[in-house]
């Protein structure tokens, strides 16, 4: 047999399994990429604010409804947490504030003026981790530590929790339950820790907002105490004045979750 014939016959003999061997790492490109986007997609669902894969959590009303909740993360904090309470007093709002318990305890009084100007103070954790990479008795320790702080600053107080970056997995939500806290997200986002202009903040909780919406700022940073603010402050001034105008009620999340726990009542009922 000749070396060409050779050649000839062997490349005969090798299609079929090269045949296979495409089919094969076919199934292996596709399942890796189905692999890839089943992750990509959980890694989503445990930072999304909406996000409910691994837990129901409170994220505003039904759209339309003429009820807007101000949140306001990261407090207490000195001076701007004060200069919130002007603004919230002077249109008469109350707000909902989840704060860092290393930050209540520093400065405790700006937690009972809070309090005592009727708005609802919440659990962040003690020191603002990500609770994603936490485990259950570091997410536990996090939380009683914060709750502890706020007894120590205010006695009774609300039993509403927000995860620090949003970040939670099924773990953290049946430790935050197992406490006896509720889960707050939101679905209106001002991104005001970035440091933009109260213009920029405007901007971007307006083309979010549809009605029923939790809305959320920040009153200081995780980072450092004492983060400037100022911006959230003339935002919080200029958004309230216009959704007022526009008919709508500012309300605190438990108000909130009082009208969709009766809208469920209803429905039952019907």
């Amino acid at each position: 047999m000749s070396p060409c014939l050779r050649v000839s016959v062997v490349k005969v003999v090798k299609r079929p399994d090269r045949i296979y061997n495409r089919r094969i790492m076919f199934g292996y490109l596709a399942a890796g990429v189905l692999g890839t986007a089943a992750a990509s997609a959980a890694g989503y669902q445990s930072m999304a604010p909406a996000g409910q894969w691994y837990g129901p959590t409170f994220t505003g009303l039904s759209r339309g409804t003429r009820q807007l909740a101000l949140t306001y993360d990261d407090g207490p904090n000195d001076p701007f947490t004060l200069r919130l309470l002007e603004v919230l007093a002077k249109h008469g709002v109350r707000a909902t504030f989840f704060l860092i318990g290393r930050f209540v305890k520093q400065r405790p009084d700006i937690v009972r003026e809070l309090v005592q100007a009727g708005h609802v103070v919440g659990n962040h954790t003690f020191s603002h981790p990500n609770l994603i990479f936490a485990s259950a008795p570091q997410t536990r320790r996090e939380l009683e530590q914060c709750e502890q702080a706020l007894d120590d600053a205010v006695g009774e107080h609300s039993r509403l929790f927000r995860p620090p970056f949003g970040g939670r997995r099924p773990g953290t939500l049946q430790v935050v339950r197992g406490i006896g806290l509720q889960p707050v997200m939101w679905n209106v986002t001002g991104y005001d820790w970035q440091g933009k202009p109260a213009e920029h903040v405007e901007q971007k909780v307006r083309e979010q907002v549809r009605g029923g919406d939790v809305i959320l700022l920040h009153d200081g940073s995780h980072a450092v105490f004492g983060a400037d603010r100022s911006q959230t402050v003339i935002a919080t001034d200029r958004l309230i004045a216009r959704y007022k105008s526009e008919g709508y009620e500012f309300v605190t999340i438990p108000e909130m979750m009082a009208k969709e726990a009766i809208g469920s009542q209803l429905s039952a009922i019907s």
